[in-house]
């Protein structure tokens, strides 16, 4: 069976919707929470995933999370929220969804901060929040090379994800799970979906994007590798929360994530197939995109 690939005449189409419609488009997969104020939607989504904890601890369940490192200002308003009102996290289990790994598939030690999701996290998340109030020790998970299974089997066992929040690269990746580039093998689209949590080698475009973020184009200063949880895991989520707030470099995955069919060319499009509430939150630039507004009678992608 062949797999659908996405054609330049549905690229055209999804960047020339005008901004102000893409909420409320027909074709539109995913829920749109757009704002022109980022500290604005990233305390709303703080309180929505407060707001979670709090309705299960009403109802005697479980929350299950899986979390990405960059969002402070989020975890900002969650910690807040959690020490002032007394919120207790005993019936959280966070999933951290990845870790850099170095050139020999080796974690970096929590004490770089850095390079260790897991020394990041209990500096700048755990550390901030009332112990008599915070995530036992043992219901917050990092992936590690040494088992690589623990994390897929826990949330198998405690029924799959309530909330996965994360930000979205250019091409789509979730976490790491980056589109598949290779001349001698071929990844189906139901494998990728199938996707365990494993070490991988980043893709060129990833480390380019990163160095030139927050090392000033020097490429060699990050990490060749990681670890990820992958698609299986993710796609038990009820709910997807996806942050991409840096302008015109994600301009088009935000119309691709929005508008595609599933395709691991942008592994961001196997959500709406499988997660019943995903939503794109995203500032008004990132999601005004450039074709839309200068290029709609030019000859761009016909």
């Amino acid at each position: 069976m062949n797999e659908y690939v996405i054609s330049r005449e549905e690229l055209r189409k999804w960047c020339s919707v005008p901004v102000d419609e893409l909420g409320t488009h027909p074709d539109r997969k995913m829920e749109l929470m757009m704002g022109e104020d980022k500290a604005a939607l990233l305390e709303e989504i703080g309180n929505m995933i407060t707001d979670e904890v709090i309705a299960k601890n009403a109802a005697g369940k479980n929350t299950v999370w899986i979390l990405p490192g960059g969002i402070g200002k989020v975890y900002d308003v969650f910690i807040r929220r959690v020490n002032e009102e007394r919120i207790s996290l005993k019936n959280l289990y966070v999933f951290h969804v990845d870790q850099w790994l170095d050139w020999e598939y080796r974690l970096f030690p929590t004490t770089n901060l850095r390079f260790s999701m897991k020394g990041k996290m209990l500096q700048s998340f755990y550390a901030k929040i009332d112990p008599e109030l915070n995530v036992p020790e043992d219901q917050r998970y990092f992936p590690d090379p040494a088992d690589p299974d623990l994390i897929d089997n826990k949330i198998e066992e405690l029924g799959g994800v309530d909330t996965i929040l994360g930000g979205v690269g250019c091409k789509g990746l979730i976490g790491w799970n980056e589109r598949p580039i290779s001349n001698v093998h071929h990844i189906t689209l139901e494998q990728y979906a199938n996707s365990k949590t494993r070490a991988i080698h980043m893709t060129d475009e990833t480390i380019i994007a990163y160095a030139e973020r927050e090392f000033g184009g020097c490429y060699e200063a990050l990490p060749p590798n990681g670890i990820t949880i992958g698609m299986k895991s993710m796609l038990t989520a009820k709910r997807a929360i996806f942050i991409v707030m840096t302008g015109s470099w994600k301009e088009t995955v935000v119309r691709v994530a929005m508008f595609s069919e599933p395709t691991v060319e942008y592994p961001v499009t196997l959500f709406p197939k499988y997660v019943p509430q995903c939503i794109m939150c995203c500032d008004r630039k990132t999601a005004d995109h450039v074709i839309s507004r200068e290029y709609q009678d030019a000859p761009i992608l016909r």
